[in-house]
């Protein structure tokens, strides 16, 4: 067992328990909450994240890895009390997504990791809430350099915290596999690494690959397929068996990649994202878990997915 870092204070891993391993509650931009408020309905989005939460803890769900980071418009303030009224655990993020702030191009990873790592020790906005894990994306096109400058600042921090780096990985393009080129030039333990998104692929060469360099691979987008060139959940599902069948169920991790607030999409896609997916956090439990159970799968190997490996990838 081991103490780790939740928007309401040191969590034992011992109780983290049924974790969705990537999700949001708001996502938005960085900055727009405090100079344009009245442009997000922060109160709806509290009430809707307490409403949504205290649906999955009903349905089992105990604990979100939220990874909101800066550049999405994290509101720690805001998780605390969706975490607090819902009783859902949240972990929340340091680090960096896709939305890189111009002064970090010119920025060394030496000048940016006593950032992420201040979040991870002291606390968030001078709020004392820590960060429990390091975000970092890569998307289509691969590395960029301001990317790379993040993946190197977070792989610093992550050496100088034990704290877990997570990431936004587009698959398609295998950039997990560049991203993991980093992180070994950095020195990071592998295990302390989580590929996120990978199954937006179902090339199995590439996921196992993955699992075979000793990360943890994130099946976290469900059931998504929205994306064009990505499968739908039924051919995600038939991929977590494969990959179970293949001896790697103790190193992956289902989530959804959820929000329950998006503020950086048109009204149209959040509409058409709430009809494609009406059961949100639920998704799993009602849909993806049976479908297992039809496939073979135990319940004893998704205990290991759901509940262990999570507690696990925490625990290092």
């Amino acid at each position: 067992m081991t103490v780790i870092n939740s928007v309401l204070g040191p969590l034992d891993t011992a109780d983290l328990g049924f974790t969705l391993s990537h999700e949001h509650v708001l996502e938005t931009s960085a900055g727009l909450q405090q100079v344009y408020p009245e442009f997000i309905d922060r109160d709806r989005g509290i009430r809707k994240g307490v409403e949504a939460l205290k649906e999955a803890y009903e349905a089992g769900v105990r604990t979100i890895v939220d990874v909101t980071t800066f550049d999405l418009g994290r509101d720690v303030k805001l998780l605390e009390q969706v975490s607090r009224e819902s009783k859902i655990h949240i972990i929340c993020s340091t680090g960096i997504w896709l939305d890189i702030p111009r002064a970090f191009w010119y920025a060394t990873p030496d000048m940016i990791a006593p950032l992420f790592i201040k979040e991870i020790e002291d606390g968030i906005e001078g709020t004392g809430i820590k960060a429990g894990v390091i975000k970092v994306a890569t998307d289509v096109g691969g590395i960029t350099a301001p990317g790379e400058i993040v993946l190197r600042a977070a792989s610093k921090a992550q050496r100088a915290t034990g704290v877990p780096i997570s990431t936004h990985a587009w698959a398609l393009e295998r950039a997990g596999e560049a991203q993991i080129r980093v992180f070994q030039e950095e020195g990071v333990d592998l295990n302390r690494v989580y590929i996120g998104h990978s199954n937006d692929s179902t090339d199995l060469d590439y996921l196992l690959n993955l699992l075979e360099l000793g990360v943890w691979v994130g099946l976290d987008r469900l059931p998504a397929g929205h994306r064009p060139g990505t499968p739908n959940w039924e051919t995600r599902t038939t991929i977590v068996k494969k990959l179970i069948d293949a001896g790697f169920g103790h190193r992956i991790m289902l989530s959804h990649d959820w929000q329950v607030t998006l503020w950086v999409s048109t009204i149209e896609m959040l509409e058409s994202r709430r009809k494609y997916n009406p059961d949100g956090y639920n998704f799993i439990s009602r849909k993806v878990l049976p479908r297992l159970r039809q496939l073979g799968i135990s319940d004893d190997v998704i205990y290991q997915i759901m509940v262990e490996n999570p507690r696990r990838f925490f625990e290092g």
